[in-house]
């Protein structure tokens, strides 16, 4: 099974790309945060961590969950989410996404029909972190530990060792929802459906110049909604984002290319180098010529 890092294969609309489609659909990914966050994205696979070292913040939706190491979480399909180191000392993180099927197999299967499907309908099931300190979810953390070690090792045999471990954690999430939670709201999801909409626009436009008032006419609605929505999903403006977003696939060419730093800068819609330079350095901590050396490149 590939080991891919972060962001590997996220494409430029915020949605990660469709690896599903393969015989066996399942990724496993070592994150670093310091190196490459985790962009707002979507998919539709469900996805579950383990903090491998530090401490970080997912935000599923509007839903912040902190986690420190031993800790983990577990998204549902389809739900915006994003974490970010938070103390300055580094964060990595063993994660794995895998598409339904892999577990639930056919449509008309007892395992989809029974526990595939009731989960990935719950809508008010966004995601649900996990603890070392109660029983059933250290046991979940541990299959999720187990599926991602075998994965990556792919011993003879390993797909079934996988699809062993990933049906018991599915076991454990579904018997252990909350009883009660609250469906999100219509203008929750309304949001949420936009954000994503003004995402992708902004994943294919940031090479050019961008206003609010053309990110927000991408989703149909007023620069005002598109400055609310951005703030109470994402917690920052539509700008601001472009801005952070630019900065990430800069660094990005930074390390997998030898283009020249100034042409990187235009690529990615700066057009002052200065201006380039001190946005990348607010953002990563380094310079851009800074940062590919100490990546190891010339």
């Amino acid at each position: 099974m590939a080991l891919f890092p972060c962001n590997a294969v996220i494409d430029e609309r915020g949605h990660e790309s469709n690896f599903h489609e393969t015989a066996f659909p399942i990724g496993c990914y070592h994150d670093n945060l310091v190196e490459d966050p985790v962009l707002w994205h979507w998919h539709d696979e469900l996805e579950a961590v383990v903090v491998e070292e530090g401490v970080c913040t997912f935000t599923v939706d509007s839903e912040k969950h902190t986690l420190k190491k031993g800790e983990g979480i577990f998204i549902n399909a389809d739900f915006l989410h994003t974490a970010i180191e938070d103390t300055n000392a580094g964060c990595r993180l063993h994660s794995i996404t895998f598409h339904p099927r892999l577990v639930g197999g056919s449509l008309d299967s007892i395992f989809w029909q029974k526990y595939l499907q009731p989960l990935l309908m719950d809508t008010s099931f966004r995601c649900i972190s996990l603890s070392q300190d109660t029983d059933w979810q250290k046991e979940a953390l541990d299959a999720i530990e187990s599926t991602w070690q075998t994965g990556v090792l792919e011993s003879p045999g390993y797909e079934f060792q996988v699809r062993n471990f990933l049906s018991h954690l599915i076991w454990l999430i579904v018997t252990h929802l909350p009883l009660s939670q609250t469906a999100p709201s219509e203008k929750s999801l309304r949001d949420g459906e936009r954000i994503k909409t003004m995402l992708q626009y902004i994943h294919e436009h940031y090479s050019e110049e961008i206003t609010t008032s053309q990110i927000a006419g991408s989703a149909m609605i007023s620069s005002s909604e598109c400055l609310r929505c951005f703030r109470s999903t994402i917690g920052t403006t539509p700008i601001q984002y472009v801005k952070q977003y630019r900065i990430l696939q800069a660094a990005k060419l930074l390390t997998s290319t030898t283009q020249k730093i100034i042409d990187i800068g235009t690529l990615c819609g700066f057009q002052e180098m200065s201006y380039f330079a001190k946005s990348f350095k607010e953002q990563m901590g380094s310079t851009p010529s800074e940062y590919r050396k100490k990546c190891g490149i010339p």
